[in-house]
Formats: C-alpha cells, sequence, structure tokens
C-alpha cells in the first residue's frame, strides 16, 4: 500500500527491528535526553531539527503532515546538498562512556536517507560543564578543530531500517564524550541510540550520598520476569516519572508467585537507604515490596538471575500504597553491594527504583 492511500493524519510507526537484537543494547542508551544527552550542533537541519535524533521515543511516520519547510519527519534532516562535502551533527552523552555498540536508525526515511554514515568521537570532559550560550557560540570550524578520532568507519546504509554496529574492542576500551555523527552526502536519520558503560569514579570512599543505581550513576536494568506496560529501565531515569508509561509495569498475574527485576549499582557500594516510588499508579501499585542484594562483581548476567533468588534480604517485605514515595532505612546488609533484586507482590508498576548509599573501593 503506497502512503498516498493511507488516511491522511494516520501515524505509522515502524515494524523493522531484527528478530534478534545485538548484546549491547542490554546497555545504557547514553543519547537520551532524560539522561543529559543533547545535540549540540548540526551543520544543518532544514527538515527536522537535530534534537529529534536523540528522542527516547520510537519515531513515528504521519501521513500529510507538513511544515513550511516541508514534509514533517521524525528524526534529524538536512537539505539536499548541491556542492561538495557532508553534513554531521555533534552529540553530547550524558556522561563520560565506554561505548559498546550504536544503532543508527533510518525507520520511515525511504527516499531520504544518507547512503552511509560514519561515527567520529572524543573525550572533552571540560565541555560538557560549559553553558547552552558558550556551548551555542561555537562556530563549525571550532568543532572541526577538536581532536576527533574514528569510532564507526564508513558504514553503508538502508533506509527505514536500523544498522546495528558492534564497536572494536579496542575502540570500547576508551572513554568518550562526544560524537561526531557523519552522514554522506545528506539526507534524514531517525534516531541515534549510542549503548556503553557510564564511567564513574568509584575506587575511593567519599562522603556523598547519591542514588546507586540511577543510570546517570552507572546504574543498569539487567532483567525482569515481566515487562508488559513499561520498561524496567524506566526505574533508574534521574527524573520524576511524569505519567505510568514511564515506570516499570507487569502484566496481571494470574497464577502464584511474584514480579521481580534485577539492577546492577554503577559501583559496589554500601546501602543506607531504598527509596520505591509508585507515582501515577493509583489502581495497579504493588501490593507489598522487598529487595534482596549481593556482592557479586564478576558474575555474568544470566549467573545473576539464577542466583538472585537465594540472595540475602537487604528490606523485608513492605507495604506499599498507591502514588506515593516510599523511603526505607531499616536495611539489613552493611557490606557492601553491587547488585539488587527489587521483588513485587504480587504485580503491578512501579515508577521509580533508588538506591542512595556510598559507592566504595573495588574490594
Amino acid at each position: 500500500m503506497s502512503l498516498t492511500t493511507i488516511e491522511p493524519g494516520k501515524i505509522i510507526l515502524a515494524d523493522n527491528l531484527p528478530e534478534t537484537l545485538p548484546e549491547f543494547v542490554k546497555q545504557t542508551n547514553v543519547a537520551d535526553p532524560r539522561l543529559g544527552a543533547k545535540a549540540l550542533f548540526a551543520t544543518d537541519d532544514f527538515f527536522a531539527p537535530k534534537e529529534r535524533l536523540l528522542s527516547h521515543e520510537p519515531p513515528v511516520f504521519v501521513v500529510g503532515k507538513f511544515d513550511d519547510n516541508g514534509k514533517w519527519m521524525d528524526g534529524w534532516e538536512t537539505r539536499r546538498r548541491r556542492g561538495f562535502g557532508h553534513d554531521y551533527c555533534i552529540i553530547q552523552l550524558a556522561r563520560p562512556t565506554r561505548i559498546a555498540g550504536i544503532d543508527i536508525d533510518t525507520s520511515h526515511f525511504i527516499g531520504n536517507y544518507p547512503p552511509s554514515a560514519s561515527i567520529e568521537a572524543v573525550y572533552a570532559p571540560e565541555l560538557m560543564s560549559e553553558d547552552d550560550t558558550v556551548i551555542a557560540a561555537r562556530s563549525q570550524q571550532d568543532w572541526d578543530n577538536m581532536a576527533w578520532h574514528n569510532l564507526v568507519g564508513m558504514t553503508p546504509l538502508k533506509g527505514n531500517s536500523h544498522e546495528f554496529i558492534t564497536i572494536d574492542e579496542s575502540k570500547s576500551a576508551v572513554t568518550v564524550t562526544h560524537l561526531r555523527l557523519n552522514i554522506y552526502p545528506d539526507g534524514g536519520i531517525a534516531r541515534l541510540r549510542v549503548y556503553g558503560h557510564i564511567q564513574i569514579d568509584g575506587n575511593e570512599y567519599t562522603d556523598d550520598t547519591i542514588d546507586m543505581v540511577a543510570a546517570v550513576n552507572g546504574g543498569r536494568a539487567i532483567a525482569c520476569n515481566d515487562a508488559h506496560f513499561g520498561a524496567v529501565e524506566n526505574l533508574l531515569l534521574p527524573n520524576k516519572a511524569p505519567n505510568m508509561g514511564e515506570g516499570w509495569e507487569t502484566r496481571r498475574r494470574r497464577e502464584p508467585g511474584n514480579d521481580w527485576c534485577i539492577i546492577a549499582l554503577g559501583s559496589a557500594g554500601i546501602a543506607e537507604a531504598i527509596e520505591i516510588d509508585t507515582s501515577h499508579f493509583k489502581g495497579n501499585y504493588p501490593d507489598k515490596v522487598s529487595v534482596q542484594a549481593a556482592y557479586a562483581p564478576t558474575l555474568t548476567d544470566s549467573t545473576l538471575v539464577t542466583q538472585s533468588m537465594f540472595w540475602e534480604t537487604l528490606l523485608e517485605p513492605q507495604k506499599t500504597i498507591a502514588h506515593h514515595v516510599h523511603v526505607f532505612d531499616d536495611l539489613n546488609i552493611k557490606q557492601p553491594i553491587t547488585h539488587i533484586r527489587v521483588n513485587i507482590y504480587p504485580d503491578g508498576g512501579i515508577s521509580r527504583v533508588r538506591l542512595y548509599g556510598k559507592f566504595c573501593k573495588k574490594l
């Protein structure tokens, strides 16, 4: 069916993901603006602004939707280039990161995608603290003169598809803060997702109490038994959830047992308090919640899932209430831990989980 025969105003979602996704997508998407990532500069974004490139929402196609410059597209799109050269976009990652893999998503771009792309990287932490007005004042020459190094070589792209790229081991061991996405020569890309390991300083005890499972502090959702209505990764976002859709929610349980998820701390640490936020969950919050924990810095994700049933209890089962931030500080474990298992009884939804404490040196 051609797009011209589809009802104007209809929203179309892309159905172009492969059956098997690469392992690196289990890492944190450090190009997510909810974590602080930003699109800083683009040589051109005439048809679609650079900011859409990083949206956490799946890209959509809206039939018959136009703006002053032409067809509205959900992504970053440059005008047709009529001379030598190519376009690029500068992205500031949420935190200094060792990148494991990248997804270049051209969903809905079928006659206007770039034939190829490459990605360069740089470690420039001083830029991450610069004011937005200072960043905006930088010229194209300023960006060109930075010490970029190759991260992803020239890669052919297809329209309306995902190009998953695993980063070579030697390059994935290098911490970077900014990327330059080059497209040849012009065109549009729906989304850029950058998956990797956020690098934090966890080598010394500090006096600062922080959220040790926050994604911006290196926390990572490893597994859950169900996430029918909401992704478990949402639990670790730094912001207050705007609605129920940005929490973790399981389907209604119709058999004995309970639902659970496993979360890795950014580094080994000692827990002082746990926050369970059921904001927006009013008729579907869990009846109770408990938390187990372990110090297991060397175990694989699959082994963690199997052994988590037998971990020590960090927080005994606690009653929860609707649309409420619960804080529990009567914890049973005073030694360093690296992972927690959050159990909800029997099912339901949680908006956020925060584990307050102090990172410690590796033991």
